[in-house]
């Protein structure tokens, strides 16, 4: 792979963004960010009734209606109460404070009050695309056309003989990029995850070297740490080289790739949506070609527990944003990936710390 680390300067925000109610982003940062496509919530959770979901502090509102898929500003035009308190027939939803019903496309189609009046286009809920790709539904806040939506790749997600695992999602109280660093990090494997995978007496981590993508960076990082859960079965795998291939899609998302012995593989999304910049929404699809008779509910509880293992020190991280003058924080020479990543985001324009 090839060791520059270069990436063009991309065009600056637009100036003066609208931005949310107490917006925990500086503006040219929410700016970017809000042009991005990030997942709001799991397909499966998404129905004929309302619910909520909070993406860069702005509050939304997601439901069905018919084949539509509606993501809109969780507030009804007529007097801002949110739209997720309220109720749904899987055709519209309407409004617990005064019964208007919005239906696809957010388009408001009755006023209890006037049914026989015009229904103003101000009273439609402003929207935003969807698209629903590894069992999540997507959105992008600055607009735009699903067709040609920015979702990163998964690799093997559908292709024959790969299972498909959508995990619940977990909630972190740190910022996105903190969260990103830290599943980009091969050196805590021996001290975090001791509990799940890692290794206590084998912490050395061997030299790799980022390469530089389009969307982000990937990374081909090869070592004897195994991926088996601790206590599983491990026959066969002495002296295996285990290959984790990550593949980085600035600003939040990264795959994880595991070659396991023989031709198993294991692909983990690793898709951080910022909720705010103290607060991110963590959703992990999962594919997987091995163990596919096994229960789901035994990769959603590992994988929740690897999760939690990372929430905690995510959590107690400071500053709780993320450094991007490289001055701020001593590196070492695992941190290689770290380094990429910062250096991605700071080429994107994003601000010293990120965070307001």
């Amino acid at each position: 792979m090839s060791e520059t680390l270069e990436r063009p300067v991309v065009a600056a925000p637009p100036a003066d963004p609208v931005l949310p109610r107490n917006c925990t982003f500086e503006p040219g940062d929410w700016a970017r960010l809000s042009r991005c496509w990030f997942p709001v919530a799991l397909s499966r959770e998404v129905t004929g009734k309302p619910s909520n979901a909070v993406l860069l502090d702005a509050p939304l509102v997601l439901y069905r209606a018919g084949d539509a898929l509606v993501v809109a500003d969780d507030l009804c035009p007529h007097r801002g109460v949110p739209l997720s308190m309220g109720t749904g027939d899987g055709e519209t939803i309407a409004c617990a404070y005064h019964g208007l019903r919005f239906g696809a496309h957010g388009r408001c189609v009755h006023v209890p009050a006037s049914p026989q009046r015009t229904i103003p286009q101000r009273m439609n809920l402003r929207t935003y695309p969807a698209v629903e790709r590894y069992g999540l539904v997507w959105t992008c806040l600055a607009g735009g056309d699903p067709a040609s939506a920015d979702i990163p790749d998964m690799p093997h997600w559908d292709e024959p003989g790969f299972q498909q695992i959508t995990c619940p999602w977990i909630d972190i109280f740190g910022f996105a990029g903190r969260q990103m660093e830290g599943f980009l990090d091969v050196a805590h494997f021996g001290f975090v995850h001791t509990a799940t995978f890692g290794d206590a007496n084998n912490t050395v981590v061997p030299d790799y070297m980022p390469s530089m993508t389009e969307k982000g960076f990937e990374v081909e990082y090869r070592s004897n740490v195994g991926n088996y859960p601790i206590g599983a079965d491990q026959r066969g795998s002495e002296g295996f080289e285990w290959l984790r291939h990550f593949r980085v899609h600035l600003p939040f998302t990264a795959t994880l790739e595991i070659h396991f012995p023989g031709a198993s593989r294991l692909v983990i999304m690793n898709a951080a949506s910022p909720v705010s910049a103290r607060t991110t929404r963590l959703f992990a699809p999962i594919a997987r070609n091995f163990d596919t008779d096994r229960p789901v509910q035994e990769v959603y509880d590992f994988n929740l527990r690897v999760f939690e293992e990372d929430k905690a020190i995510v959590e107690a991280q400071k500053p709780e944003c993320l450094p991007l003058d490289p001055a701020l924080e001593v590196h070492i020479p695992a941190d290689r990936s770290s380094i990429a990543y910062r250096k991605g985001l700071r080429s994107q324009g994003y601000s010293r710390f990120f965070t307001a």
